[in-house]
């Protein structure tokens, strides 16, 4: 297998849907459409897979493994691979990064434990030895995946000490949720000897978040629109906020229907949004998720129609 591509952690950076057939198998051809569909958006500079737009909770081990295999089969000479390494246990974990080094990943995105839950902010070591034992096990560059403080979030103190002390940590993606504590992780993370990326996942209010100083965004809603996430952050890095406004004035219908609660639904409604946009053949999630009420799917096509995205042009350069 040939080398993988750099990953630089800068720019957009989708997270791929997983279709899924009427049975819940794996829909490869369905996938390897959406995988092409995305990579061939002009700007970005990764994609994400194995990760929660590709409902990761639900696929066993070997059916990441084989979407990996897909996704390199299709993009792999294209565009670096982020891999998600999602597992409570850390040996696991590492496992789990063995084998995507082995498959080509290009980078980890490395999603905390559920076992810190209950009490893990006070325990801060164990944080630390979860990325030491995926650290021990490959040198692919790591995204810490930075979650909210009343969830899984690592405290500020402990995030900045894993990024001082895990060499190989080279960005957080950021879903704090919180627009203060943003700030400050983009401010110490920057400042460190060893600068480390902050890749924003705050789709909700993406313009805001990226004025703070993000390197880029890595996010779910880039499987549907990447070409507008693309110019909206040129925008951002050029200072046109005119024009940044715009851009986020056309994302806001998207944003209405993905994100709005309950939001385990996101990604539930990004693949309703590509059904209504005839670029995915049935929005089929596996439970716990369930099919969105025909209400519901009606206002996400409404949305789409109001971003003036269509089935020709989603995927197109914006104008």
């Amino acid at each position: 297998m040939a080398a993988p591509l750099p990953f630089a952690p800068r720019g957009v950076i989708p997270a791929c849907l997983l279709p899924f057939t009427a049975d819940l198998e794996i829909d490869e051809s369905g996938y390897r459409r959406h995988l092409n569909d995305v990579a061939s958006v002009e700007g970005i500079s990764a994609i994400t897979v194995n990760a929660h737009a590709s409902e990761v909770a639900t696929c066993t081990v070997s059916e990441q493994e084989r979407v990996m295999a897909i996704t390199m089969e299709e993009v792999g000479g294209k565009l670096p691979v982020v891999h998600g390494v999602y597992s409570d246990g850390s040996h696991l974990a590492a496992s789990i990064a063995r084998r995507a080094e082995r498959d080509g990943a290009s980078a980890l995105l490395v999603f905390p434990s559920n076992t810190l839950l209950s009490g893990g902010a006070m325990r801060p070591e164990m944080a630390l030895a979860h990325f030491a034992t995926i650290r021990a096990a490959t040198d692919l560059p790591l995204i810490l995946f930075q979650y909210p403080a009343s969830t899984l979030g690592y405290p500020v103190e402990t995030l900045v000490r894993i990024c001082r002390e895990i060499d190989t940590v080279v960005a957080i993606k950021d879903w704090c949720n919180d627009a203060k504590q943003h700030e400050r992780q983009i401010r110490e993370l920057h400042a460190l000897p060893r600068r480390v990326s902050v890749l924003s996942t705050h789709s909700s209010w993406l313009l805001s978040s990226l004025v703070l100083g993000c390197d880029g965004l890595l996010s779910g809603a880039g499987s549907v629109i990447a070409a507008l996430q693309v110019a909206l952050f040129r925008a951002v890095q050029a200072g046109d906020l005119e024009e940044a406004r715009r851009l986020a004035d056309r994302i806001y219908p998207t944003t209405c229907a993905f994100y709005d609660p309950p939001f385990l639904d996101m990604h539930n409604r990004m693949k309703e949004a590509l059904v209504h946009l005839g670029r995915m053949d049935a929005a089929y999630v596996r439970p716990p998720l369930v099919k969105l009420s025909d209400a519901e799917i009606d206002r996400i096509a409404a949305a789409m129609d109001a971003a003036g995205l269509t089935g020709e042009t989603v995927y197109s350069k914006v104008a």
